[in-house]
């Protein structure tokens, strides 16, 4: 129980800016192995939002709550996995080779097609929220999170990573999850949507997983195309895409016409 405590708060300590206990060590070993709890995060994440959505609206005109807790979700995470899309966006859409696209992700400028990716990409986000019922936001929100990085976390298992040096922050990561790991990975990300199709005696919500299956599937091929394989930035860019895709699914009109 101990071992599971402590990879637990590695994986806290590594996604997000929660302080962890000072007596968690940090290993690559423990690191790679932390990376089952990722969906875990992703509850964490979302419920802080959610609980600063619920809280605020109690005050605050609904979108403004909406707004301030996006900001709170960002700052859970140090804006961790957006800085990963931006890099993806900066990286692919400036880059026409493996090396230059690689070189571009790492440089820590952001260019504009970071900026125009990250700006329409919190937009969606808002816009998508904003659009669905009040009581809709707090439970969407917790399965966004903790499904979205599920999806991330799949590339670990079923893709290789792309960058070949040793230093990359991500690399202690990016060692192939066993079959017994990511199943425990998927079921902890599965379990808000289950419980919230119970909640709502509706298993048409599980359509949601369609969508994320040909987007991640997409991602895969495109990233292997050009970098063969993903990094922790494509994993980052994983997250944020499926994120907004969750959203969107919840708030179309196929899914309130259900």
């Amino acid at each position: 129980m101990r071992r599971q405590i402590e990879l637990f708060f590695t994986a806290l300590m590594f996604y997000t800016r929660i302080p962890c206990p000072s007596w968690i060590g940090h290993s690559e070993e423990k690191l790679n192995k932390s990376t089952v709890y990722f969906p875990v995060v992703g509850w964490i994440v979302g419920g802080g939002a959610a609980a600063v959505y619920w809280g605020l609206q109690l005050l605050f005109p609904p979108d403004v709550a909406l707004l301030l807790s996006m900001v709170a979700g960002i700052l859970l995470t140090g804006a961790f996995h957006e800085d990963g899309f931006a890099d993806v966006c900066d990286g692919f859409g400036g880059g026409w080779t493996k090396l230059r696209i690689l070189e571009i992700m790492k440089d820590s400028r952001l260019g504009t097609y970071g900026v125009t990716g990250l700006g329409l990409m919190l937009a969606l986000k808002f816009l998508a929220l904003r659009s669905m019922a009040p009581g809709a936001v707090v439970p969407v929100l917790l399965v966004a999170h903790a499904l979205s990085r599920t999806t991330a976390l799949s590339f670990i298992y079923t893709h290789e990573y792309a960058r070949e040096n040793e230093d990359s922050k991500a690399k202690p990561i990016a060692k192939k999850l066993s079959a017994s790991d990511f199943g425990v990975g998927l079921l902890l990300g599965l379990l808000p949507l289950l419980v919230y199709a119970a909640w709502l005696r509706n298993g048409w919500l599980l359509l949601v997983l369609l969508p994320l299956w040909l987007v991640k599937t997409y991602l895969a091929r495109y990233f292997t195309r050009w970098i063969g394989g993903y990094t922790g930035d494509c994993l980052g860019a994983t997250q944020q895409v499926a994120e907004v895709l969750i959203y969107l699914f919840f708030c179309s009109r196929l899914w309130t016409s259900i």
